[in-house]
């Protein structure tokens, strides 16, 4: 069986980082690691090859050398997906079609020969048995929530490392908590379910044999659902492993901002390399924080929460929200407030949208207030619901926002906050560094320093650090990268219209 797995292309986004990873000579962000992890589970003696969108075009003949094409994709994806299948169906090539996109909607998918739905563990053997029996139907799907011991090692062998900026790996699956905007936990489930440190460690030991250092992606929805599994098994043992190997790699995650009541797991993560934390904050009014049911955030100072992580030597990315029911046309300058004060230099502000399979997409449902299709994409002026704000309001207020924070003026002065927080683990960097940030550095120097409209701010923050904190000069200079790539974002936002 020749079998081609397909990840499609993401459209220009906030995430994309599509801007900033020319400045480093890089195709994409991060590999594809479900993709990776199916082709692990399929049989040895079938040949595979695997094609990402967002590195490589894809050809005809790509696809007509397959007897199967395998596509796994989230909803942001949606429009590649659907072009590839139906390149796939003109070529007369099997399909098989799993993932978030197509377990969340595959109604919307029906001229896919195969949907296999939901975890693959859980699933694909059955497909498996049955194509091997000429008997495979249409549909497969459980809502099992299997084990990831039975999860194997990704395939790093299908893709070249070189091409991305960060390798991922993952932990676990599932979230604690249950913000009605998030299909997490449907997708999921609440209870986290957890590979076990040995597991961890041979995927480690699998990056680096394919000779990868860098950054490391631990995609967990929330890293820390089960702190006594990570203070008392892994942490301990990546900390260990992560000496015995000269620290290759620094590690990023997403987390609850509860992770700033914990300093036993704040000072194992930092010992184990962790320096980049992403927190969906959503927003600082409380009421819109209950109505989401985002009960986590709720009494607490959120700006001393997340000054503490950052003194822990953890930088603070985050999420934030607009358009909840509960917001008062004064949310726009308070989230700007926010975000400046907080030192978060890639806060990442998008718009309420209810994609489907959440308790608040059910909610608007019964409203009758549900509009199109989710995106899948925040960040592009776009809602699938009628708002309770006017929302031309509502757009012309989230624009205010996000040109605000980005402008250089207030995007600089935020990396020098942060600065005044930030305190890193000092080790030795000079076994990190490699020919692509050299180059990113005349490049910035040149695009930012020099044809920016905004270069005398770029050059301030780098003659302060130099002059403060010359040991944050590379983040000084990667920090000034992404805030040219979100104002390439923003600045070619559409017209402001809602969605019908």
């Amino acid at each position: 069986m020749k079998v081609l797995l397909v990840y499609p292309k993401y459209p220009e986004s906030f995430w994309s980082f599509k801007h900033a990873l020319r400045f480093i000579s890089k195709k994409a962000a991060h590999p594809p690691l479900g993709l990776l992890t199916v082709a692990a589970m399929l049989p040895q003696a079938w040949e595979k090859r695997l094609l990402d969108m967002n590195v490589k075009k894809i050809k005809d003949e790509d696809l007509k050398w397959a007897d199967y094409v395998f596509i796994s994709a989230m909803a942001i994806q949606r429009n590649s997906a659907k072009e590839i299948i139906a390149r796939c169906k003109a070529l007369g090539v099997k399909t098989v079609a799993g993932g978030p996109l197509f377990t969340m909607e595959p109604e919307a998918f029906e001229e896919v020969d195969h949907l296999v739905l939901n975890e693959a563990e859980s699933i694909l053997p059955a497909f498996l048995d049955d194509l091997e029996k000429g008997v495979a139907k249409h549909i497969y799907t459980s809502k099992q929530r299997p084990d990831l011991g039975r999860t194997p090692v990704p395939m790093w062998e299908l893709i070249n490392l070189n091409d991305y900026a960060t390798m991922s790996i993952q932990y676990s699956r599932g979230c604690p908590y249950d913000c009605e905007f998030c299909d997490i936990t449907s997708l999921y489930g609440r209870k986290p379910r957890l590979k076990s440190k040995d597991q961890m460690l041979q995927e480690l030991d699998s990056l680096y044999e394919h000779g990868w250092k860098g950054g490391v992606f631990i995609v967990d929805d929330n890293f820390i659902g089960n702190k006594a599994r990570l203070k008392r098994e892994v942490l301990p043992a990546m900390i260990e492993w992560m000496e015995k190997h000269k620290h290759p790699f620094w590690f990023i995650t997403e987390t609850s901002i509860n992770l700033a009541d914990d300093d036993e797991l704040l000072d194992l993560m930092r010992k184990a390399g962790f320096v980049h934390v992403f927190i969906g904050i959503e927003t600082p009014n409380e009421e819109s924080l209950k109505e989401c049911n985002k009960f986590q955030n709720v009494n607490r100072n959120l700006i001393d929460s997340v000054k503490k992580i950052q003194n822990y030597g953890l930088q603070v990315s985050a999420g934030f929200i607009v358009g909840f029911d509960s917001d008062t046309p004064s949310i726009f300058d308070r989230q700007i407030n926010f975000i400046q004060q907080s030192g978060i230099v890639t806060a990442m502000v998008g718009l309420l949208n209810a994609p489907k399979g959440t308790r608040l997409f059910e909610r608007l449902k019964k409203e009758k207030r549900l509009l199109l299709n989710f995106s899948g994409n925040n960040t592009d002026f776009s809602i699938n619901f009628i708002p309770k704000m006017n929302p031309q309001k509502l757009l012309e207020g989230y624009r205010k926002i996000v040109t605000t924070i980005y402008a250089p003026g207030p995007y600089y002065d935020r990396i020098w906050e942060f600065f005044k927080e930030f305190k890193p683990v000092k080790r030795n960097r000079i076994s990190q560094l490699r020919l692509c940030y050299l180059t990113a550095l005349f490049k910035a120097m040149f695009y930012l320093g020099v044809l920016e409209k905004g270069r005398r701010h770029y050059w301030k923050l780098l003659l302060k650090t130099l002059v403060k904190y010359p040991h944050l000069l590379p983040e000084a200079i990667t920090f000034a990268v992404y805030g040219f790539h979100f104002r390439k974002i923003f600045n070619k936002a559409p017209t402001m219209q809602p969605s019908k």
